[in-house]
């Protein structure tokens, strides 16, 4: 994965935002940011293949699962944001101001690889706010003109943890 996308749309002269190293971590830690910018919104980022798979979540997470919320996949983000929380000046991208709402480990039902390709990722999350089976499913159809970046983030059933429903 790339942080191309990522990096060109930062001044990280001007922005406490980190730039993201070379480093690779092989880790499953998943986070959610409050991220008061021009509006509210949560980001939730998942660890996989050493960057923060991220999808800007307007409404936040929630645990009712007859509860869909709409979730835009953005850019992939670097390890080291998942603990970045400060203040991104105004005039830079994302202006505003960025906190850690929720943090934990995720784990992938089945080849999240996969999932992510056919737009169908179900994992589990062990956080302080977040836990149980979720799934991110995309959205397709006429009313999807978003390029495939539109999904939904969905709390399932109370299937315990580690078996299928």
């Amino acid at each position: 994965m790339t942080l191309g996308a990522y990096r060109r749309k930062r001044d990280f002269s001007r922005t406490p935002e980190p730039r993201g190293g070379a480093k690779s971590s092989q880790g499953r830690r998943f986070v959610v940011q409050e991220h008061a910018a021009s509006r509210l919104h949560y980001d939730f980022r998942l660890e996989l293949d050493g960057v923060l798979k991220s999808w800007a979540v307007p409404k936040g997470p929630s645990p009712d699962p007859g509860e869909r919320r709409l979730a835009v996949q953005v850019e992939d983000y670097p390890i080291e944001y998942g603990a970045f929380e400060g203040t991104i000046p105004k005039g830079q991208y994302g202006a505003g101001t960025v906190g850690i709402w929720d943090l934990g480990a995720w784990a992938p039902v089945g080849d999240p690889h996969e999932g992510l390709k056919r737009g169908h990722l179900v994992f589990e999350l062990v956080g302080g706010k977040l836990t149980g089976r979720w799934a991110l499913v995309r959205i397709r159809g006429r009313a999807d003109k978003s390029g495939g970046k539109n999904w939904l983030l969905i709390r399932e059933g109370d299937a315990p943890l580690g078996q299928d429903p």
